[in-house]
């Protein structure tokens, strides 16, 4: 016997040694920590469908990841002679007509050990393997024959698609079931038992293939005539007929030109050819790519229509989160790309990568309207996984941009037509130590035209290549699944009947509830790195330079406030300590030392300065409450508690719907009275009597520590402030809105000169209008038929109290602009 299974083993070897001369695997969760297996119990590994091919390869991981053994028996009787087994086996095939697979005996087996030895318990862990991770192409039968499918593949077949797919094969590891906890509940009946386990295990092998096959896709060709066809777009090709006084027949045909237009032609060939590409690129520009949270894709891709939501902060977003989602064994999505990218080379490319290309603006075009309103619900109704920027554009500040509603609205409407597959978003932060078009946002920012996007441009972005870009983080937010939002805004909605043009009048309220969400859980998912830490001390420096001990002290001290009261779960803080960071911004050339005997000085010199503002952009969001209430310490020795708290709380929602802050408005009160204590135990306030907050003494470390946390936050609060002190020199009803903004710009952008300001969006006139519009939305501003804006005193006692954050200069300044008195 033992000879026997000797030579067995050998056969088995050689075989694997020998396929693997052929065969490339791309495997992921296959360690130890990822699987988190207790050691003290045996692991025994499920492949889906019996297969030698699949055994082998199965064996090859399990040794190369140093994982419990895949050829060591179970201590089962009867059952698996090796530590994994097959959930089923194939029946018929070659001569005889194939069946539906049945369950192995290894399973049954295992199952009647876990019934028999109730102290006893067994790790399984599913594994999920794919010949090429093809997806299925109706109507196409090389496609059909020769990929790895939702089908079971014969013996004949299976050998084709190790042939030609072979080199790219990948391998899922999966979280461990426990076998005692599975059949605890059916200790009297081994069948129901049997059942359940193999319920749950046939449940899981779906979901993990959906998630990374994705549904099936249809042809292009009859996607586009489809979309056509149905009724929203023949009734919009009859009203443009009428109303243009066209024959039908060359509206149907432009109708069709539109579809063709938009739609993404996705192939596996062409995301194989970009994986390479793209891994080629990574490599070259940056230091490395940190994925983070990864699993809360792979959960709700196993059952939901998934939209990702990133932020949009350089024209490789796209590419870098296809590419993620790729090597980490999902279906890349099909992506909202704009008209702009649809030249020459590079259009037909990204059509093939899953790119579906929109115009700009659909307001004068209804049937474009309707052919594009088709095509994603076409997308959302059949489960395929989409990607869009809510923001439309690429922030140039580093800063979340206002959520634009139109692609948002369209994904709500698709859902109320046809919510039988749930659609779950999940919000991305991409963060880059170095954003390419990090010098072009500088010259955009100044006044330069924005550059259309050509080939020629991209020729010349080619030459960057060369330069090194630091690493890049990809942050997975919460999910939020649509269903939930909607229940929010309109729990009955499930009641009401949905068409194609139907708008029910609470639509706004979810959509704008939905981009809040969004905005907050991609800013919850931030990346913290070295260089954005750097960047957002420097700036809180009067000269932009500081003694490097000095920075690098308060780095460290930063890094631990953000430690003491975490913003999210889902927000990474960088490794090491303030020195390390000194040292690497340093050496990507955006800080400059300056030897000096006492002790050399960092600073930031030239465009650097300004650039930096976008890095410090990135994480302002984290530091703002705290900043704030360090803030309202600049002109006061102390103040009481309550008036610390009821400063903030003004302040609060303001600086919610710039910097989208997680908390809703009922808990603000909660969380800036933990920060306060958190600020006393990081000695950088002190509790008095009386139940007053004072600040340290001047001239202590202390002291420094507030003050420059204190100007994280403090330009935004001063943009208020003249928008505020604006607004009292004309009086009630004597300004409009549009007015304001134009002014309160206006007057930023001469102090911005007057006082050496580096932040580009403290003269941001959409940040004026967004301040306005939410004055009107908290009932402080009203306005009559003819746009002019009313006040009460209430405003006058908020400005006043404003003015505890304004050095004596700037109030000045804007008096001087305003005419306001002392």
């Amino acid at each position: 016997m033992r000879l026997y299974q000797g030579i067995r083993s050998l056969i088995l070897t050689i075989l694997r040694k020998i396929l693997f001369l052929w065969v490339r695997t791309d495997v992921s969760g296959n360690s130890l920590d990822a699987l988190s297996l207790d050691p003290d119990k045996p692991v025994c590994y499920v492949l889906q469908y019996s297969s030698l091919s699949s055994r082998l390869v199965l064996e090859q991981e399990v040794i190369h990841a140093r994982l419990p053994g895949a050829t060591e028996a179970l201590p089962v009787k009867n059952g698996p002679s090796h530590s994994f087994f097959f959930l089923y086996r194939r029946t018929g095939g070659l001569f005889r007509r194939r069946q539906t697979p049945i369950l192995t005996p290894e399973f049954a087996a295992l199952v009647g050990y876990g019934l028999e030895q109730p102290d006893q318990d067994v790790q399984i862990v599913p594994v999920s393997l794919f010949w090429g991770r093809s997806p299925d192409k109706e109507k196409s039968l090389v496609k059909l024959l020769l990929s790895d499918t939702w089908s079971v593949a014969g013996r004949l077949q299976k050998l084709l698609i190790i042939m030609l797919h072979g080199r790219n094969t990948y391998v899922q590891f999966n979280q461990p079931l426990s076998l005692r906890q599975v059949v605890d509940e059916y200790r009297n009946s081994e069948e129901r038992a049997k059942r359940k386990l193999a319920r749950i295990l046939r449940t899981h092998f779906r979901r993990v293939r959906q998630a990374v096959l994705g549904p099936d896709l249809s042809h292009r060709r009859t996607l586009v005539s489809g979309l056509v066809r149905t009724q929203a777009v023949k009734e919009a090709i009859r009203e443009t007929a009428a109303k243009d006084d066209i024959p039908p027949e060359k509206v149907r045909a432009k109708a069709w030109k539109y579809a063709d237009e938009i739609a993404a032609s996705m192939s596996i060939v062409t995301i194989r050819f970009l994986e390479v590409v793209l891994a080629w690129l990574w490599n070259r520009i940056y230091n490395g790519i940190a994925v983070n949270n990864i699993r809360v894709v792979k959960e709700v891709a196993q059952e939901n229509a998934v939209v990702y939501v990133p932020c949009h902060r350089s024209h490789i977003d796209y590419l870098l989160l296809s590419y993620v989602l790729y090597k980490n064994g999902l279906m890349p999505p099909h992506i909202a790309a704009g008209i702009n990218l649809n030249m020459p080379i590079v259009g037909p490319i990204l059509r093939r990568g899953g790119a579906f290309f929109m115009r700009r603006s659909f307001k004068d075009n209804p049937l474009y309207a309707t052919v594009f309103n088709e095509y994603m619900h076409v997308m959302f109704s059949r489960g395929y996984s989409v990607e869009y920027f809510v923001e439309g554009g690429r922030s140039r500040t580093g800063r979340m941009l206002q959520p634009r509603p139109g692609m948002l609205s369209m994904t709500v409407r698709s859902f109320l037509r046809d919510h039988r597959k749930p659609i779950v978003f999940v919000p991305v932060y991409i963060g880059y130590e170095k954003v390419m078009e990090g010098r072009s946002y500088l010259g955009e920012l100044r006044g330069k035209k924005k550059q259309k996007e050509n080939v020629f441009a991209l020729a010349k972005t080619v030459r960057k290549l060369s330069n090194s870009f630091g690493r890049v983080a990809v942050n997975f937010g919460e999910a939020i699944p649509l269903a939930e939002v909607l229940d929010q805004v309109h729990d009955s909605w499930r009641q009401e009947a949905y068409d194609a043009e139907y708008r029910p009048p609470w639509l706004n309220q979810a959509v704008d509830e939905l981009a809040v969400r969004v905005a907050s859980n991609i800013n919850a998912s931030v990346a913290v790195n070295p260089i954005g830490m750097t960047a957002t001390v420097l700036l809180g420096t009067d000269r932009l330079a500081m003694d490097e001990d000095q920075l690098v002290r308060l780095m460290d001290q930063y890094a631990l406030l953000l430690k003491a009261y975490p913003y999210a779960d889902t927000v990474t803080l960088p490794e090491g300590s303030g020195k390390d960071w000194v040292a690497y911004c340093e050496n990507m050339g955006l800080v400059e030392r300056q030897p000096q005997k006492l002790g050399d000085i960092i600073a930031l010199a030239g465009s650097n300065a300004i650039l930096m503002t976008y890095y410090r952009n990135n994480i302002q969001h984290l530091f703002a409450l705290p900043s704030l209430i360090a803030s309202l310490f600049e002109n006061k020795d102390s103040l009481r508690r309550d008036k610390v708290v009821f400063l903030a709380e003004v302040a609060y929602p303001y600086l919610q719907s710039e910097l989208f802050l997680q908390y809703r408005a009922d808990e603000a009160e909660q969380v800036i009275n933990r920060w306060i204590d958190v600020l006393i135990d990081q000695g950088l306030l002190n509790a008095l009597e009386d139940d007053r907050i004072g600040r340290p003494e001047e001239g202590t470390e202390a002291m420094l520590r507030l003050r420059v946390l204190s100007r994280f936050i403090i330009q935004t609060l001063e943009r208020y402030h003249i928008a505020l002190g604006i607004l009292r020199k004309y009086g009630s009803g004597k300004i409009s809105a549009s007015e304001l903004e134009e002014q309160s710009t206006l007057l930023a952008e001469r102090m911005s000169i007057l006082f050496g300001l580096n932040a580009p969006e403290f003269f941001d006139k959409s940040l004026f209008r967004n301040f306005i519009a939410n004055m009107q939305k908290n009932g402080v501003i009203t306005t009559d038929e003819n746009g002019l804006i009313y006040y009460g005193e209430g405003l006058d006692d908020v400005a006043e109290d404003a003015r505890l954050v304004l050095s004596v200069e700037k109030r000045q300044a804007i008096q001087q602009v305003t005419m306001l008195g002392a």
